[in-house]
């Protein structure tokens, strides 16, 4: 099976949502925060492995508590993707820090600086 086959991209999809849901709903954990999101997640075409990249609205004690707290609800999180997907394997899950939203909202806001900067030094030229 391709990386990029329709059944992998399937798999990567299903395997996102149901993360998604168990993460949200159904791990008590204190430590993960409930601002948590699955990104994306790459399932290997074995089915062996599985990279889940996620994404925590948060400062960097959130960020490392929450992946901490996923990493030790592995086995739980490993028991209810296998019981909700029908597959060969259930992939062996690794959770990856994903800081692209964080850093997209930074750069927005370094944009967003900018042209306040600019409009106030076209402002004051004007006067």
């Amino acid at each position: 099976m391709r990386k990029n086959s329709v059944k992998n991209t399937r798999i990567n999809s299903e395997v996102q949502r149901e993360l998604s849901r168990i993460i949200s709903r159904e791990i008590k954990d204190p430590r993960i925060s409930p601002m948590t999101s699955v990104v994306t997640v790459e399932v290997a075409p074995d089915l062996k492995t599985c990279k889940a990249y996620i994404s925590v609205l948060g400062n960097e004690e959130n960020q490392q508590d929450t992946l901490e707290g996923l990493r030790s609800a592995h086995g739980y999180i490993k028991r209810e993707l296998a019981r909700s997907i029908n597959l060969r394997n259930t992939p062996d899950i690794r959770f990856i820090l994903d800081q692209s939203i964080e850093y997209g909202i930074r750069m927005s806001q370094k944009i967003d600086e900018v042209i306040n900067e600019d409009l106030q030094n076209h402002k004051l030229k004007d006067e």
